[in-house]
């Protein structure tokens, strides 16, 4: 289950960073609205490993599905906002200053944007596993279930 985790949740960091880069390139980085595609990046990344699990396993119970989305997503996370301490701390500093510039606080900028990267992530992959296991769950209101209860 381990691998599974590794597996998706590395897949998702990446893809997010790939993005984040290519935003960069553009120019359109700095624009806080296209981070609402990282909750699409997240959201196929938990899909597949739900599926994936899904798939190799005979008896699908909810928890562990629940369980591989959610590690997944996660870890997914907190590698890109590792990723994104690197780069803020280390070779764009003025970045989180253009994107929080606006605010009149005496909060520390960086620290702030990492913690909503953070808990942006996180949130996003408890509310998106949630969402996926309810579609992919095994019900149990199947004729055969009914049959076999009777």
């Amino acid at each position: 289950m381990t691998r599974l985790y590794l597996k998706y949740g590395i897949g998702i960091a990446v893809v997010l960073i790939v993005y984040f880069l290519i935003l960069k390139v553009i120019g359109l980085h700095v624009y806080p609205v296209l981070s609402a595609f990282n909750g699409v990046i997240i959201g196929a990344g938990i899909f597949m490993a739900i599926t994936f699990y899904k798939k190799n396993h005979t008896k699908f119970k909810f928890e562990k599905g629940f369980q591989a989305g959610l590690f997944s997503g996660f870890l997914g996370a907190i590698l890109f906002t590792a990723f994104m301490a690197i780069y803020i701390y280390h070779l764009d500093s003025e970045f989180a200053t253009h994107i929080l510039g606006n605010w009149e606080s005496n909060y520390n900028y960086p620290s702030l944007l990492l913690a909503t990267v953070l808990i942006m992530g996180l949130a996003t992959s408890f509310v998106l596993t949630l969402s996926f296991m309810q579609l992919l769950k095994e019900s149990w209101n199947t004729n055969q279930n009914k049959s076999e209860n009777s």
